[in-house]
């Protein structure tokens, strides 16, 4: 519903015009039998009118007065002919105030998918990373897209029905009970009981969509894993393995697909075993009553009775099944809340702190975090002085990468805390903290755009010259420009028509943009080749000049010059000095260092 109250006044005009249409419905039903009984003798003519009053006797009455002046005025074969044009006309009007209620819901229909996508979209954005270390992407991506599209067929556009038909049932009813309301007292028994049944059926449903769902997300993410380790598929000769392992998860995935559409087939069935019931009920009760004079119905009334109440089968069909699909739709919906109510640990306070440049230092006052119960980081304490170039080097899983990623606060610190000219980064505004950093990460992220646009996602006020004078920098211009389109050249997905020393050097391009006081390199060389290698770290040590830079490196050689070497060991700060300072303790770092220089 918080969904629907934005558009209520679209939600309004519908109901307003399915309302409309439904009155005229009802009134080119009721005048067909009074005026056929009329016409051809088997009802008296009326001679004198009633005042007006808003009851159906009076109406009726009324009406059937005017047929009978018509019919001696203008004869039978006239009075038939105006009473048919009379009768296109209202059908006309039901049809035109019908359409009009359909027209005025899709706004509300299409807002409504167009919200709930926004607001997943920007509830992906704002997730913590961490969020995504336990998820399936495959499922994240199934949620965004395959769930909301449930949502959307199965609750949203039944709509343009659904709106509708609870109108014509309560107005058809009423109609009804003004008609008889012994006859229409089996409605009310008959319809609830209809209803508690396809309830039991429904609720069941709901459970087993949710199930499809989850096994759904979990084909989806396998699909994603697949397309992303083709190589080592093939490399390995895995294709069979992989193959029969999607095989008996879509076989689980049919079958679970198959109670569902079982379930919801019942809908149809129940529905129109029940309708029948009561229209059974209704000729044999009201039938016995009007052949034995016992009704207060005449035979006209009581055809008349039948046609008003098997416009009433329909919109009860149309509820039943709305409720299946509603079921299947909120086991989607579920799904998607799971997201937009995901905990956002990395919070920003209300009274947060403006931090727009790095003056004296950042340090890391006795960190501990860990992802799961084990730390990865304890007691880490260690000061980082503006313009410094520290390295952070150890074996792998020592927790360096950790280290950096709780800098930009992509997780936050379980104990201690992390400063900034002496300002705790969990007290400073979350967008200036990530304004003063770049990263440049061992796998290149790129996106499927432009050399241009991936160059100029950091500053959005970027120009041409700008862009430029980064990949100049960065030791990029030359390839760029050798590009079939130069600049504005698609990479590709992930950057894949590019080389890795060429996604690399535009990451870095991409960070001299930004210009940023805070530098962040994790393993930027580790995977290229020498002559790639020398290229980009010639761009890093220009992007390097006059920055705070922390470095991540596995191959000792590229901290040599470091102003700061940080060795981790199990979490832990182990030593610390610069390279000379370190070989001489002999201590982890020279381990390292002989270990790589043997290699």
């Amino acid at each position: 519903m918080r969904y629907l109250f934005p558009y209520w006044k679209d939600g309004a005009l519908s109901v307003v015009f399915n309302l409309l249409g439904t009155i005229f419905s009802l009134f080119s039903f009721t005048m067909a039998i009074p005026f056929l009984g009329i016409l051809f003798g088997t009802q008296p003519k009326v001679a004198e009118p009633m005042d007006f009053e808003f009851s159906s006797e009076a109406i009726q009455h009324n009406f059937n007065y005017l047929v009978s002046h018509l019919i001696e005025l203008e004869g039978p074969s006239n009075t038939l002919l105006y009473v048919s044009i009379l009768m296109v006309v209202l059908v006309l009007l039901k049809s035109v105030f019908n359409y009009l209620g359909k027209y005025t819901i899709v706004p509300l229909i299409n807002g409504v998918i167009r919200d709930i996508r926004n607001r997943l979209y920007k509830t992906i954005v704002v997730l913590p990373i961490a969020y995504f270390s336990k998820e399936r992407r495959g499922d994240v991506i199934l949620k965004a897209t395959g769930d909301v599209q449930e949502v959307a067929n199965t609750m949203l556009l039944p709509l343009r029905q659904a709106v509708q038909a609870p109108i014509q049932l309560i107005v058809y009813v009423v109609s009804l009970f003004y008609m008889s309301y012994q006859l229409t007292f089996f409605v009310l028994i008959l319809i609830p009981l209809s209803g508690y049944v396809i309830a039991l059926i429904g609720k069941n449903l709901k459970k087993t969509s949710i199930r499809g769902q989850n096994k759904l997300g979990e084909i989806m993410s396998l699909i994603e894993e697949t397309i992303y380790g083709l190589r080592i598929i093939k490399a390995f000769n895995s294709e069979k393995r992989v193959n029969n392992k999607f095989q008996g998860e879509n076989n689980r995935y049919t079958r679970i697909m198959n109670k569902i559409l079982r379930k919801r087939t019942l809908a149809q069935p129940v529905s129109e075993f029940f309708s029948t019931l009561v229209i059974v009920i209704i000729m044999w009760f009201g039938g016995s009553q009007v052949l034995n004079d016992s009704s207060t119905l005449s035979p006209q009334a009581f055809m008349t009775y039948l046609i008003i109440f098997s416009q009433v089968i329909r919109p009860s069909k149309v509820i039943s099944s709305y409720y299946y699909n509603m079921k299947k739709g909120m086991a989607s919906f579920d799904r998607i809340e799971s997201v937009l109510n995901a905990d956002v640990s990395i919070q920003e306070k209300k009274d947060a702190k403006a931090l727009n440049s790095l003056d004296e230092s950042i340090r890391y006052k006795n960190v501990y975090f860990r992802y799961n119960t084990d730390y990865v980081l304890k007691d880490v304490d260690v000061e980082i002085r503006k313009g410094e170039t520290v390295a952070i080097v150890g074996q792998s899983g020592s927790g360096k990468s950790t280290l950096v990623n709780l800098l930009p606060r992509f997780y936050d610190v379980e104990k201690g805390s992390i400063l900034i000219d002496k300002l705790d980064i969990r007290d400073a505004k979350v967008k200036d903290l990530r304004g003063l950093m770049g990263l440049v990460s061992q796998e290149s992220i790129l996106f499927h755009d432009t050399v241009f646009n991936n160059i100029a996602f950091s500053r959005e006020d970027a120009t041409e010259e700008e862009v430029i004078e980064a990949a100049k920098v960065a030791n990029a211009h030359d390839f760029i420009t050798n590009l079939e389109e130069g600049y504005y050249t698609n990479i590709g997905d992930q950057g894949n028509k590019l080389s890795g020393g060429q996604k690399q050097r535009i990451s870095i391009a991409r960070a001299i943009l930004k210009n940023p006081p805070i530098l962040i390199l994790d393993e930027a060389t580790s995977s290229l080749d020498t002559e790639s290698e020398k290229l980009v770290q010639e761009a890093l040590n220009h992007l390097m000049e006059n920055r705070t830079s922390i470095i991540i490196a596995h191959r000792l050689s590229t901290v040599r010059e470091a102003d700061k070497i940080v060795v981790l060991h199990q979490g832990q700060i182990a030593e610390t000095g610069n390279h000379n300072e370190l070989l001489e303790k002999d201590g982890i770092y020279k381990k390292l260092h002989e270990m790589q220089m043997f290699s």
